[in-house]
């Protein structure tokens, strides 16, 4: 099996066993295995398909470009990949989605503040994003795989817990949706806050300063 084609079994187990364990399988097995068990087994999957991932694509080795990249992808991809950080950065912060009782023990979901106010899914997007800027300015078949790996779980795994919080949640889910967006600004413009803004510009600074190749603002030294 080629590089290319491991790389992207791993990627579509890893894919697979996420979405099956998030969902369809996670409350059979949470009552079998019991919690903490089935949180163990399920971080031991995902470390070793999304392990198996990487491990295959270090082993590609150098690979023909699917395409090249337009010169406007390269400072694309830096803006994209700081919003990113600034969307991890706040996915951090105090979140209001967090279910609480009130005194009829009905289900009180707060008001969106910070990246909320962005979009409802600020982790899953900044893994979103992150895929979209690598797929921007890398185009060897491997890593073009990993990172569109990366997109499709962070977008469908998004909308599934939708699917799943409308579930259980019922009418303060459907409130929280109305106030909120899945897509990035879906509901205008909206800042996203101290912490995340200066959270998310160290991430971004770090994370490029650590890449192999001079990127983001390190590229203009």
């Amino acid at each position: 099996m080629s590089a290319v084609a491991l790389t992207a079994a791993f990627g579509s187990a890893f894919v697979a066993t996420h979405l099956l364990f998030s969902h369809p399988l996670r409350q059979p097995l949470a009552r079998r295995l019991g919690g903490k068990a089935f949180q163990g087994l399920y971080s031991l999957v995902a470390l070793a398909t999304f392990g198996g991932m990487i491990w295959a694509r270090k082993g590609a080795g150098p690979e023909d470009w699917l395409w090249q990249p337009p010169a406007f992808a390269w400072p694309l991809s830096a803006v994209l990949t700081w919003m990113a950080g600034i969307l991890l950065a706040g996915s951090f912060v105090r979140n209001p989605a967090m279910v609480t009782f009130g005194p009829g023990s009905e289900v009180v979901i707060g008001e969106p503040i910070g990246v909320m106010r962005i979009t409802r899914h600020p982790m899953m997007w900044s893994f979103a994003l992150w895929a979209v800027s690598h797929l921007l300015v890398h185009a060897e078949r491997s890593a073009v795989v990993v990172a569109a790996t990366v997109l499709v779980m962070a977008l469908v795994g998004a909308a599934g817990q939708d699917v799943k919080k409308r579930k259980h949640l019922g009418e303060a889910w459907a409130e929280w949706v109305a106030k909120t967006s899945y897509l990035p600004f879906g509901k205008g413009f909206a800042l996203p806050g101290w912490p995340a803004f200066l959270g998310g510009t160290a991430i971004f600074l770090l994370a490029t300063w650590l890449h192999p190749l001079p990127v983001g603002v390190w590229a203009l030294r």
